[in-house]
């Protein structure tokens, strides 16, 4: 059996629009009652304003005073009074006696009776306002005193019905009510649309699912390992996980305090920070920090107008380390795979110096070639007993000799094998291959080619020193050499310029000094000092 889903709530959008569309109905409503009840008020008032400037017009009259003399005063004060009414738009004229009995009536039946409603104020001299129920209705009337050498010789009354107040105050209700509908409607309208942009920008969600997309963001940002890092639109920081914090090496938790902040103020390395500053999208680009070797994609995030840039952070640090040493070992490979034919060359030579019978130059022969492989050996253990630099070197030689170039471990190199205050002999590995390696690269193909290495312990300092017969380092390129991306040779399959960028942050993460000069023989020195933690034995 089917259950019946519940009604889906509302949109936040749809919300919002309820209840303003409700606040501008309650609010007009409210101001068009105030506007009906203050209206009555002031019609009344103008009514009453009215009645009393006609009845003393009326009053001041010497025809009206004229009239009273007369024999019959209604002959002469009635036409009057119903041209005044035609004429002041008041809905009746009421001319008596100091007595209250009417010399004049708008219905005639009425004229000689005793006028309805109070007269004694005006007869003591006052003229008053009040409403009251006659003859006509009810209406609002004024009382005023005709007066004569001081003393009241008749009285005039002029009103206007409370029905025809009304109907007037009605008609200027139905204005107020027409425009309030209007203004309404013209609110409606605007909300409406106010609210159709919001529906888009919330893509119709309600309230309960804002806040759970919130919650599932705010897990999902710390959940995951990599960086993500979003800019707004003017570079500055709008959102940075903890991954992020933690593999650019930027404070602050929860990032709170880089929140606004320009990408250019952070600290990073200016490769690092022109890529993030790029409006290009840049795809699986690496960088290297004080520390880490980084992998950056960034998208600029676009509707019709540059919004920002998500960037994305991936340590590839111990995958770097890794491929490095992969690198090695295929080198150690070819080079074994080398060794191992020209040791079957040799091989064959003196089988066949054995099989013509000359076996004395076969043992010589075979002699030799040992003795020239122990003594590269004993060259280099004995000047670096440090087993891992040994080995790195011993590989680092057949390789370079594969190409044609002589590596040679100077006499002034001295360690014996021992722990190297500290430092770890994966960073060594990196510091010392990679400059191997580019020392190797760049004696390549020149005369006499030739990579001289040094390694001792001088003052508490492990020195490591390369140099190479090379074409050397332009003066103004000393700095360069060392940022991730330069390289005078043409790109690989791998990309250039990342060895020598690796050794920086190595030497840098171990407060080290890194310096490039010129060589004697006209190629570039690379030295690398590091500070020793113990004193390590040895002379240099």
């Amino acid at each position: 059996m089917r259950l019946p889903s519940l009604p889906r709530p509302r949109s936040l959008a749809a919300q919002l629009f309820a209840v303003q569309a409700v606040l501008i109905a309650v609010v007009v409503a409210g101001y068009a009652l105030f506007t009906y009840l203050g209206d009555g008020r002031q019609a009344q008032d103008a009514a009453a304003r009215h009645a009393t400037a006609v009845a003393r017009s009326i009053a001041d009259s010497p025809s009206v005073r004229s009239a009273i003399h007369s024999p019959d005063p209604t002959r002469e004060l009635q036409p009057y009074a119903v041209r005044v009414m035609r004429d002041t738009d008041v809905d009746f004229v009421t001319i008596m006696n100091p007595s209250g009995i009417r010399w004049t009536h708008p219905d005639e039946k009425q004229i000689g009776r005793h006028f309805l409603g109070r007269i004694a104020p005006a007869r003591q001299g006052r003229t008053f306002t009040e409403t009251y129920t006659g003859t006509l209705g009810a209406s609002v009337r004024a009382v005023t005193p005709v007066r004569e050498d001081g003393r009241v010789i008749g009285l005039v009354s002029a009103g206007i019905k409370v029905e025809a107040i009304s109907a007037r105050v009605q008609e200027q209700v139905t204005a107020l009510l027409g425009v309030a509908g209007g203004t309404l409607l013209l609110g409606a309208v605007g909300t409406y649309v106010v609210n159709a942009r919001l529906r888009r920008h919330t893509h119709g969600m309600n309230a309960t699912e804002l806040s759970r997309m919130h919650d599932y963001h705010q897990a999902a940002l710390h959940a995951v390992r990599e960086g993500l890092l979003m800019l707004d639109g003017r570079y500055r920081v709008a959102l940075i996980n903890d991954g992020g914090r933690e593999l650019l090496g930027v404070g602050g938790t929860g990032g709170v305090d880089l929140i606004g902040r320009s990408v250019a103020d952070l600290g990073l390395p200016v490769p690092l920070t022109g890529a993030l500053l790029s409006s290009k999208p840049r795809v699986d680009e690496v960088h290297l920090t004080a520390s880490r070797v980084l992998v950056v994609n960034t998208s600029p995030v676009s509707g019709g107008e540059r919004r920002g840039t998500v960037v994305t952070l991936r340590d590839v640090t111990e995958l770097q380390s890794l491929m490095g040493e992969l690198d090695s070992e295929r080198g150690f490979t070819q080079a074994l795979r080398s060794q191992a034919h020209e040791a079957a060359n040799r091989l064959h030579t003196v089988v066949s110096l054995i099989e013509l019978g000359r076996a004395g130059e076969a043992v010589e022969f075979a002699t030799a070639e040992l003795e020239l492989a122990q003594a590269l050996t004993d060259q280099v253990v004995a000047a670096v007993s440090e087993p891992v630099l040994a080995a790195l070197l011993l590989g680092k030689a057949a390789q370079a000799n594969e190409r044609g170039v002589e590596l040679v471990v100077s006499g002034d190199s001295r360690l014996d094998d021992g722990p190297l205050g500290g430092l770890p002999a994966r960073d060594l590995v990196t510091i010392l291959g990679n400059l191997v390696d580019n020392a190797v690269d760049a004696a390549q193909g020149s005369a006499g080619a030739r990579v001289t290495v040094t390694a001792c312990a001088q003052d508490a300092e492990l020195v490591l020193r390369v140099s190479d017969t090379g074409a050397g380092v332009d003066p103004a390129h000393t700095d360069l050499v060392f940022q991730r991306g330069y390289s005078t040779k043409p790109a690989g399959p791998g990309g250039r310029g990342l060895g020598l960028a690796l050794v920086r942050q190595a030497v840098t993460r171990h407060e080290g000094a890194l310096t490039v000069t010129e060589a004697e023989e006209g190629g570039a020195v690379f030295e690398v000092r590091l500070p020793l933690r113990t004193a390590v034995g040895g002379g240099g």
